[in-house]
């Protein structure tokens, strides 16, 4: 597939998930869960944050708990990028109080329509939800204290321009904090060109020195890469019987805009 081919595929089966609520299903991906607190919870929510959010926010999706260490303080101008339904949305929403703003963006007009119905139904004013792509934010210049992301950009086809846009909409002295796939060994060619795993967040998987590198070239400073061996637990499940948790594991990004004006 061509990039734009790629966006096309994920779009769908994101949208696909969206309609259905998150149940499994022979094309969905490895983040529909039918059961998406008990995932939630298994992937480093506490009972509390899985309470939180309004009753379908949380579709199960992601592959670890961004926004509890992102220390968002109140009055922050927090960014979700792929905000799906809107959960790490919410619970990034009670943190900022209303003095504060949560932007979530998502390119799936089907997750956006069940975001924002989510929000209407808490009437969360401090959080709203804008159509566009990562690689190309609907965000201003250098708006925003926290972009937070979970298991998303390892789906897009140009993740040094995603890295770029961060770092681009977040303010001096701003943070970028997500959770995502990373592969330690490279994916045996039936794997890596498998589609389905693309949207399995398996095949766009891509090594921690690449995303340091990108990061680092995109401006960031102080990136730290944490890889989360335990998480393997939880990716045997997405492709059962594939092996694909001996080569991706989920990991804790977190990287700076430098205070100064410059790079």
């Amino acid at each position: 597939m061509d990039q734009q081919e790629q966006k096309e595929r994920v779009r769908a089966v994101y949208g696909d998930i969206a309609v259905k609520g998150g149940r499994e299903d022979k094309q969905g991906c490895c983040c529909s869960s039918s059961q998406p607190d008990a995932r939630s919870r298994r992937i480093g929510y506490s009972d509390e944050e899985v309470g939180a959010a309004p009753d379908g926010a949380n579709l199960g999706l992601g592959c670890g708990n961004p926004q509890g260490l992102a220390a968002i303080r109140e009055g922050d101008v927090v960014l979700d990028l792929g905000s799906g339904a809107g959960f790490d949305c919410f619970l990034a929403g009670k943190a900022t109080g209303p003095s504060g703003k949560v932007i979530g963006v998502d390119m799936t007009h089907e997750m956006l329509a069940r975001a924002r119905a989510n929000a209407d139904k808490v009437n969360a004013t401090n959080v709203e939800f804008r159509l566009g792509e990562i690689e190309h934010l609907p965000v201003a210049d250098a708006s925003v204290d926290v972009v937070i992301s979970n298991c998303v950009i390892n789906l897009s086809p140009d993740k040094a321009q995603v890295f770029k846009e961060a770092f681009r909409v977040l303010k001096p002295g701003g943070r970028l904090v997500i959770s995502d796939i990373v592969n330690l060994e490279p994916l045996p060619e039936r794997l890596a060109r498998d589609e389905q795993l693309l949207c399995h967040c398996v095949a766009g998987a891509v090594s921690p020195a690449e995303n340091q590198d990108w990061l680092s070239r995109a401006g960031f400073k102080d990136v730290m890469i944490e890889v989360k061996p335990e998480s393997r637990d939880v990716i045997k499940d997405w492709a059962p019987g594939s092996g694909v948790e001996r080569y991706v594991v989920s990991a804790m990004i977190t990287a700076t805009r430098p205070a100064c004006c410059c790079r």
